[in-house]
């Protein structure tokens, strides 16, 4: 592949194994399209699917996927802890070799468009490709989710860029557009006090005056009996995992709460991982081009 772009779809379930393979299957042996990873989680009830491939490829390959969690996808059933708006909740476009934003976003417009009229299905452009500053925030476009979007919708503020006026009746509406890597990163914690993980993620996102490049909401993990700090780290060299990390850590301990672990959901950038060692082993002179297998 010449022309490389990644997309990171998220669809809203994780836990009827079936209707997922049969959505992973639209991915699967396509000429110019890879899946890279998939990660589901029942608590979150969501999936989050890694591929790449060349942009028109890539096109057909997602609206395909659009339409196939469409029909298998019914949010009036749909319960989970993290907060969602569609069946396919969002669809980023990131470029990653011989591609600019800009392609990144055209791509995103396009299959916006073709999804829109093949489904009916609204379509909210976000981040670098929003048409108005209010828009850039997936959160913002968000607020309300599934069940308050119908009324949402109703105020021209939030007219979608693409599809009808108001949701689809099951699959809700899509969030989708060009951006940057991002790292989707969790911190557990050793309580089920879901107050405490709230508490700490308002500590660190940004809209609460924490890190710039964060997005965070405290989630309960039903089956482990604890709760989580979940978060999107949007720009990992200027908010970097480990200062996120600690500063998470430094918080819990006020609450006399110790850290049970922490997971990367998906793929991420090496610079993230090698940023991250170099500050806890105290690395000196060190660099990327060190690590064995960028040389390869």
């Amino acid at each position: 592949m010449n022309k490389i772009i990644e997309c990171v779809p998220n669809f809203s379930e994780g836990r009827d194994l079936l209707k997922l393979e049969k959505i992973l299957d639209v991915f699967r042996g396509r000429h110019n399209v890879k899946l890279l990873d998939y990660s589901s989680d029942e608590d979150h009830n969501r999936t989050v699917v890694t591929l790449v491939g060349e942009p028109d490829a890539l096109k057909a390959a997602m609206v395909e996927a659009i339409g196939k969690a469409v029909e298998l996808i019914d949010l009036n059933k749909h319960e989970g802890q993290h907060p969602r708006m569609g069946a396919v909740d969002v669809v980023p476009f990131i470029p990653i070799r011989n591609v600019t934003v800009e392609e990144a976003d055209r791509l995103a417009r396009e299959v916006a468009m073709e999804a829109a009229e093949l489904y009916g299905l609204p379509f909210f452009l976000y981040e670098k490709s929003a048409t108005a500053s209010h828009r850039e925030n997936l959160a913002n476009i968000r607020k309300g989710q599934f069940e308050g979007m119908a009324e949402k919708m109703k105020d021209d503020m939030w007219k979608p860029d693409f599809g009808p006026r108001t949701i689809h009746p099951t699959a809700g509406v899509t969030a989708i557009g060009a951006r940057m890597p991002l790292v989707a990163y969790n911190v557990n914690l050793a309580t089920n006090n879901l107050e405490i993980a709230t508490e700490i993620a308002k500590k660190v996102r940004h809209i609460n005056g924490g890190f710039r490049y964060v997005k965070a909401l405290g989630i309960e993990l039903e089956d482990r009996g604890i709760v989580q700090v979940s978060m999107n780290l949007t720009d990992y060299t200027k908010s970097a995992i480990y200062r996120v990390f600690e500063t998470i850590k430094m918080e819990a301990q006020r609450y006399g709460v110790n850290i049970v672990g922490s997971e990367i959901v998906g793929l991420v950038p090496l610079q993230a991982i090698v940023d991250t060692a170099d500050y806890y082993l105290r690395l000196e002179n060190f660099n990327i081009d060190q690590v064995l297998e960028t040389r390869l």
